[in-house]
């Protein structure tokens, strides 16, 4: 079982709710959950539509996960099935991402209930474990910091919140993969200056940082940009500042650029995008499922960047342009 955080918002998301579910033992209240059901070929489209429409996260589990998910009582799903939850406060916006996601993947069973509050970041703490990512970096919870057993790698600290980045997410830790491999070759350094666009926790944006490296985070979502900040401060790293936006105000050249968000906004913003590289800039974006990848990669290569190298984990990828443009 699976606990995951969206992506940064994007065009087609429905507005963020108020709040999501954030109930605790001493103030009970009830809050609304949605169930998703889904059959084995859909799975992965609905995980995908979900990190683009739930910036707050859900949990995920699968047939074969013998864990229930934290404060719910339901069974395991049954046929191979992929059963995905998700809590809020706005039942309106649990409908509004049940519509979207059905309209998408007909054969989704959807639930909507009203049921009692859980402490869900008590239910995080449960669950959160260390995630090493590449050669360089440890994903940690603050109440984990100390913990030994991670000599060698970067301590980047995430508090779980309302925002998506905390290394569980197989895109997350993609890019973290990414960067370390470019400081290992080289690729990108401690002068350097990067982008992190649709910031979500901070994470990419925190681990530059801890490199030396200095430079600009974006994201649409207000819940992502408080996020952020306050895990930069976590971090006590310098040299970040974390924005509420988005190209419109990111000012290249950029010696690397992270975009770690959906399919569609990347094909959209591809000539905007490639416009911040500097000449010999990487590029470095995720949140592609592996049956997406080449038509991002295309829309890319339009903008005159060569192949990308495409790194994969699971049903997702990561694609990383490590020589900047090509002159025509």
């Amino acid at each position: 079982m699976e606990h995951r955080s969206g992506l940064a918002s994007s065009p087609s998301s429905p507005p963020s709710p108020a709040t999501p579910a954030t109930g605790s033992a001493s103030t009970p209240r009830s809050t609304h959950r949605l169930e998703l059901s889904a059959p084995p070929g859909d799975a992965d489209l609905v995980s995908g539509l979900l990190a683009g429409l739930v910036s707050f996260g859900w949990e995920e589990q699968g047939a074969d996960d013998v864990e229930p998910i934290p404060g719910d009582a339901g069974a395991s799903p049954p046929d191979g099935r992929t059963r995905f939850v998700v809590h809020c406060d706005d039942p309106a916006f649990l409908q509004g991402v049940a519509d979207r996601v059905r309209s998408l993947a007909p054969n989704v069973e959807a639930a909507l209930d009203e049921v009692p509050a859980t402490d869900w970041l008590a239910a995080w703490k449960v669950f959160f474990e260390p995630v090493s990512c590449g050669g360089r970096f440890v994903v940690l919870p603050p109440w984990r910091a100390d913990e030994e057993g991670f000599e060698g790698r970067t301590r980047v600290l995430v508090e779980p919140g309302g925002a998506f980045g905390t290394g569980h997410h197989a895109t997350t830790a993609l890019v973290l993969a990414a960067i370390s491999d470019l400081l290992d070759a080289g690729g990108i350094t401690p002068q350097d200056r990067f982008l992190d666009l649709g910031t979500g926790s901070g994470i990419l944006a925190i681990a530059c940082c801890t490199q030396g490296l200095q430079g600009l985070a974006l994201d649409v979502d207000p819940v992502a940009v408080d996020n952020a900040r306050a895990n930069a401060a976590l971090n006590g790293v310098t040299g970040l500042r974390v924005e509420s936006g988005s190209l419109e105000l990111a000012q290249g050249p950029y010696d690397l650029v992270l975009a770690n968000i959906l399919a569609g906004p990347l094909i959209a913003m591809a000539a905007d995008i490639v416009a911040l590289l500097a000449a010999d800039g990487r590029l470095v974006l995720s949140g592609i499922l592996s049956r997406q990848a080449g038509e991002v990669e295309a829309a890319y290569g339009r903008q005159g960047l060569g192949p990308a190298r495409i790194v994969t984990e699971g049903e997702w990828v990561a694609l990383v342009w490590e020589g900047g443009r090509h002159v025509h």
